[in-house]
């Protein structure tokens, strides 16, 4: 089975709204709730687990029902810190998934991923036994002077990076014994990790999905017009 694991226990700080920018309301619709969609409309998705800010538990089950969300099984509570979040969605799959169930992780406040995008990931977890969403970096890179940060003389070739994000999926029984092992160990668990930068940490090689731009992360009042302007946009038919 495919079953993804939507992560929304932080607040938003950033955003800088009375309320955590997951549920900020986009035309009469929940953030969130546009991600759900997502995952409910894909014919390969099974089942949804969702991590969540402590309080809003029942609130999320009744918007759920309002939007026929039917494939979100379980509401599980979010940690201190992002790492701690997935870990509690992980834990809360353990004796409810097969260990060779393809676990698909994905930001609640990334509410434009295509199918075919979710349908690249779970092809390549189920062949390679993971799968990171990636994409081309076109900007240059350059690294800063160690002596002077205001200068430069080494750059790093564009074309050796790709840039991540989610969804990113594993196989249930990796994904369970390595965030075990990195909260034992604590190894990959502090800061800006994720659950790829953990599993490189912790020795494992990691296979490339496909992307797209469209993906963004509602981090700032920016991005959130951004997002209304692509709900809003017409596409263009003769565009290949």
């Amino acid at each position: 089975m495919n079953i993804a694991i939507i992560i929304a226990g932080g607040i938003g700080s950033r955003m800088g709204q009375d309320l955590p920018k997951q549920f900020i309301n986009v035309y009469d619709k929940p953030i969130l709730i546009y991600t759900l969609e997502s995952f409910q409309k894909h014919p390969q998705i099974d089942a949804i687990e969702l991590v969540c800010i402590d309080g809003w538990h029942d609130i999320v089950w009744a918007y759920a029902k309002q939007f026929n969300i039917t494939k979100l099984k379980w509401i599980v509570s979010g940690g201190n810190s992002g790492q701690e979040s997935i870990r509690n969605g992980v834990y809360g799959l353990e004796g409810k998934v097969n260990p060779d169930d393809n676990i698909i992780i994905h930001d609640g406040i990334r509410p434009l991923v295509e199918p075919s995008v979710l349908s690249d990931v779970i092809s390549k977890c189920s062949k390679y036994g993971n799968a990171v969403t990636s994409m081309p970096y076109n900007e240059q890179i350059f690294v800063i002077d160690e002596n002077d940060n205001t200068t430069t003389s080494q750059y790093i070739p564009r074309e050796t990076l790709r840039r991540v994000s989610t969804p990113q999926a594993y196989k249930f029984e990796l994904l369970d014994s390595k965030y075990h092992e990195a909260f034992e160990k604590k190894i990959g668990i502090y800061g800006s990790h994720y659950t790829n930068t953990m599993m490189v940490e912790l020795g494992v090689k990691l296979h490339f999905a496909a992307g797209s731009d469209k993906n963004i992360k509602l981090t700032t009042k920016d991005d959130l017009e951004m997002f209304k302007a692509y709900l809003k946009a017409d596409k263009e038919t003769w565009l290949k």
